[in-house]
């Protein structure tokens, strides 16, 4: 919320400024018109009346109280400006704006099965040592999406023989953030259950008042686990308006494993399976896509893409609300008037 001083009446300006400035440089010449009469009266017509000389009165230079007397006369062109800012009625307005949002429900499907061991995505790093898995990788971007949506419901369910609710829909992006962190691999099983899992989000949303219902299933497998199929699942969601994203992740061929043996960790290479016509399906059943990520900057992407596609909207109105400040200027007006009225009654007071 901004301030701003504005003058209603300005258009008074055009017309008593001139006025203003015409009466200012008459009141300043005046003393001095005067003093040029008197110098034409000293030295006047011969057959006058002889008198001595004021030439040396004239020339003497001006006391205080003349001096002071003066400035407290000045003080009228103080006066009378105040007097006519306060005709053109200022006024301080408040720029007050009005937001309204419509908000989006979303419930994060992220699956934490053992397969989400694998070291592909973080392809930009060499090391093997140093690559982060699936699922780390997958925290950081999600992490970025979920503060990317301010005015959103967001909520966590995570899946892998079974399938649960880690945070429920909230507003509160910090939770949902720390419920977040604390994923980790095997947490549901290392089964896939992605039936079930699109199974509990739609659960989570059916009872949803927001306009948009949405669902991102992020997978790297087929599913082997639940008693709901995924294409139920997908029905069911579409029934209740829940709109379904499904990523696929993991790279093509085969990924790097680091598993541990005898003889200390060692890494292997699993071939990559990820049932992409399903997930296709599933996506097109409740009108939403599907998405396949091979490696970190793929996933941000994909995530992006989907941010653009459902947006929160938001309206917006802003309005002027004013307060009449004139008397911001005729207070002190008036108490300088008073103020020269005194003074020039009393101390500055001028004998005939």
């Amino acid at each position: 919320m901004t301030e701003q001083l504005v003058f209603a009446d300005a258009r008074w300006l055009w017309v008593l400024l001139p006025l203003y400035v015409i009466w200012a440089l008459l009141w300043w010449l005046r003393p001095r018109l005067r003093q040029v009469a008197a110098k034409r009266d000293v030295g006047g017509d011969a057959a006058a009346v002889a008198y001595s000389s004021l030439g040396h009165a004239l020339r003497t230079p001006r006391s205080g109280t003349l001096t002071a007397r003066w400035l407290v006369s000045a003080l009228r062109l103080l006066v009378v400006a105040l007097v006519l800012l306060a005709v053109m009625r200022p006024q301080t307005g408040r720029a007050l704006t009005e937001v309204s949002t419509e908000g989006i429900d979303i419930v994060l499907v992220i699956d934490t099965s053992g397969s989400m061991r694998a070291l592909d995505l973080d392809a930009h790093e060499r090391s093997l040592s140093r690559r982060r898995d699936r699922l780390e990788v997958a925290k950081g971007v999600v992490e970025t999406f979920i503060a990317a949506r301010p005015n959103d419901r967001v909520g966590l369910v995570v899946f892998g023989e079974e399938a649960f609710t880690q945070c429920p829909l909230t507003l509160d992006h910090g939770v949902a953030a720390t419920f977040l962190e604390q994923l980790e691999i095997g947490m549901a099983g290392d089964a896939t259950a992605i039936g079930s899992a699109v199974g509990v989000a739609t659960k989570r949303l059916k009872d949803s008042d927001a306009e948009s219902k949405v669902a991102i299933l992020l997978t790297d497998g087929r599913s082997n686990a639940g008693s709901l199929s995924p294409l139920r699942a997908a029905e069911a969601a579409a029934a209740l308006g829940v709109r379904l994203y499904a990523i696929g992740v993991g790279t093509r061929g085969q990924a790097p494993f680091v598993v541990e043996t005898g003889f200390g960790p060692r890494v292997v290479y699993q071939d990559v399976e990820i049932d992409e016509e399903t997930l296709r399906r599933m996506a097109d059943t409740t009108g939403g896509a599907y998405y396949r990520a091979e490696d970190e900057a793929g996933l941000e992407q994909i995530y992006e893409r989907i941010d653009e596609l459902e947006k929160t909207e938001i309206s917006q109105e802003s309005y002027m609300e004013y307060e009449e400040r004139f008397a911001w200027l005729v207070a002190p007006a008036v108490f300088l008037l008073l103020l020269e009225v005194v003074l020039l009654d009393t101390r500055l007071r001028k004998l005939p």
